[in-house]
């Protein structure tokens, strides 16, 4: 089983998903219109430049997405699109993107349980997750005052 995030915008999905690829290094494998579909025909003039479907591929991942009917878009609510990586550095880099026009909901820094942890809403509504987990040697243990749930 494979979970696969599909994303709604309000009209702007496909310069979203130009600045996702650019950001998170992935490649759009698919970006088509209403207006070059099968069905074209079927829908008002009005939707024929939004996007119908879009999937982002990044190394193994996949994004998925569409652009809402108008007057339909509702903002996300209740979730988040989480990122891991393995590099601080590469960490900070999504963050600082991701957050450029948008709106920090927690400041990227370590935390008890990731060497950099943050979260986010970019300028295009997504909410964003970004972690980084510490090494194994430095995984938190109940000696150093963290305590597992099911304990």
């Amino acid at each position: 089983m494979q979970f696969t995030p599909y994303l709604n915008f309000n009209g702007d999905c496909a310069e979203a998903f130009r600045f996702y690829e650019r950001v998170l290094g992935g490649k759009i494998e698919t970006m088509q219109t209403h207006g070059d579909s099968p069905i074209a025909d079927q829908v008002p003039g009005t939707w024929h430049k939004r996007i119908l479907h879009a999937r982002l591929a990044v190394g193994n991942a996949v994004l998925m997405a569409s652009d809402t009917p108008p007057d339909h878009y509702e903002k996300p609510s209740g979730l988040y699109v989480a990122i891991g990586v393995d590099d601080p550095a590469e960490a900070d880099r999504i963050f600082y993107a991701l957050a450029e026009n948008g709106t920090v909901t927690m400041p990227i820094e370590k935390t008890f349980w990731a060497e950099r942890f943050g979260m986010l809403v970019d300028r295009f509504g997504t909410p964003w997750m970004i972690n980084c987990n510490q090494s194994a040697n430095q995984q938190p243990t109940p000696e150093s005052g963290y305590a597992q749930a099911d304990r």
